[in-house]
């Protein structure tokens, strides 16, 4: 609305309301089904829920866990990471992937990202790399994988696993391989805001390995097998089953939302260059060979701060993932990382901006969107 019916209707960064309200009804149905049941902790309700994951990364074992967070830490910790370790990984993130490492006694190592698409170089894993090295971390962010051919030929010649942190890309493809699938371990999260999200935390462990996925599932349940008999010491990491039967109820949907999801990008990317902005005012999300799943759809530009407020004061749904790259965060000083040290990703902190991207949003508010950035860019 405009005019005399007053301003324009805010257009958020995400709008889940409107994606429940369309399948409201199967949802209320699969928690029902959980209230009927009574039974809330691990359960059939899970056990679907990981095979159908299973089935959609294309790994043979799926395991459910209480969030990404927990996922990439049990997965470390099923291999064995501990004090005087090292795991390479992005310096460009989200902090669980770096903040599982410390947790664990290991020494985060991080690698700068390139520039356009903001996942780790894979070409400086190798000289990361040393005699305490135990795995390497790659990213997959915002939607797109980093180049996994790439990073396990590294991984494969010193021996080392490879941990996919897939928190951001279920569904994303690299050469016809689904992100997670890749690696040793891969690790999903089901956080609200992600492209399958639950009404709370949740995540998943994937991986081809029989022995070390059933070496999660006990690390899951405070290291117990049998029930009160612990071998390992683990966590509470399980995977409710409310989240587990909304999270089956929203499946089957992904694709669909994914695709419209890429769509939405591409109506960006299209207005965005016919907007005939000059070299250098604002960049677009680079797409390399694969499927890109577009969890969020990020710009830059030199005036990312003043472009943030300006889109934030006509009601426009923004926000900057991430402010800080992950080796000047307070709590990695003592690590001697310097600022100007990394210089992709410190770049990347402070010219990214996130803008709204989802399967709901219209082609008038894209339309909106875009109009207001490029009139800011474009003003002296």
């Amino acid at each position: 609305m405009s005019g005399r019916d007053g301003p324009p209707a805010a257009i958020p960064l995400l709008d889940l309301k409107a994606q429940f309200a369309a399948i409201e009804k199967e949802v209320r149905r699969a928690i029902d089904g959980i209230l009927a049941d009574q039974q809330f902790i691990l359960g059939p309700a899970v056990a679907d829920f990981e095979a159908a994951i299973a089935d959609y990364t294309g790994t043979a074992h799926a395991v459910g866990v209480s969030s990404g967070s927990d996922a990439l830490l049990v997965a470390l910790m099923a291999l064995g990471v501990g004090p005087g370790d090292e795991v390479v990984t992005s310096a460009y993130s989200f902090f669980a992937s770096a903040g599982a490492i410390a947790r664990l006694g290991a020494r985060p190592v991080f690698v700068d990202i390139e520039p356009d698409t903001y996942n780790v170089d894979a070409a400086l894993i190798e000289g990361a790399i040393t005699p305490l090295t135990k795995a390497v971390l790659p990213v997959h962010l915002f939607g797109q994988c980093a180049d996994m051919s790439a990073i396990l030929a590294v991984a494969d010649r010193h021996g080392l696993p490879v941990v996919e942190d897939a928190a951001q890309a279920i569904g994303a493809e690299h050469r016809g391989r689904r992100a997670g699938a890749m690696g040793k371990i891969g690790c999903l999260s089901f956080f609200p805001s992600k492209n399958l999200g639950g009404f709370g935390d949740g995540g998943m462990v994937v991986t081809g390995d029989g022995a070390l996925a059933e070496k999660i599932r006990v690390l899951r349940g405070h290291g117990a097998k049998p029930k009160y008999r612990h071998a390992l010491v683990g966590g509470n990491f399980r995977l409710d089953a409310l989240q587990a039967a909304v999270l089956a109820a929203k499946l089957p949907h992904l694709e669909e939302w994914t695709e419209a999801r890429r769509e939405n990008a591409r109506l960006y990317d299209r207005k965005l260059a016919a907007a005939g902005l000059a070299p250098g005012q604002l960049t677009t999300p680079a797409v390399r060979p694969g499927r890109h799943v577009f969890h969020q759809y990020v710009i830059r530009t030199p005036r990312r701060d003043a472009l943030l407020g300006h889109l934030r004061e006509q009601g426009i749904g923004c926000t900057v993932y991430y402010p800080e790259p992950l080796h000047l965060q307070a709590c990695f000083l003592e690590l001697g990382y310097r600022q100007g040290q990394l210089p992709n990703a410190e770049a990347a902190a402070r010219e990214s901006l996130a803008i709204p991207l989802y399967p709901e949003l219209t082609e008038a508010q894209i339309d909106r969107v875009v109009t207001a950035m490029v009139a800011f860019l474009s003003a002296r």
